[in-house]
């Protein structure tokens, strides 16, 4: 151990540590499984098809099942996920309603 490392405190465990056991134990709590439909982990960068005819509120559009979704991104939680679509501004689609391409 180093004399100048940095301590952070840690507030599940209520003590210092240093710096790099924290980023080491910390990281996997911090992330969030997000699942498709049928199971398959998503990440961001994937693409995904719907597999049920959405009407998105206040575009006055319906998306058709089958619809291709290219480059999503997860939000942190575990049932939404961020998308883009052409005509469509802050698409957030539920990932009950999509299936991993």
């Amino acid at each position: 151990m180093q004399a100048d490392e940095d301590y952070v405190y840690d507030e599940q465990s209520g003590e210092w540590v240093p710096a790099s056991q924290l980023t080491d134990a910390g990281a996997p709590s911090d992330t969030v499984e997000v699942r498709d439909s049928v199971g398959n982990l998503l990440a961001d960068g994937d693409q995904v098809t719907l597999i049920k005819d959405l009407t998105v509120k206040g575009a006055g559009q319906t998306l058709k099942r089958g619809t291709l979704i290219k480059s999503i991104r997860l939000t942190g939680d575990a049932q939404e996920i961020d998308c883009k679509y052409d005509g469509i501004k802050g698409l957030v689609l539920r990932a009950e309603f999509v299936r991993k391409r």
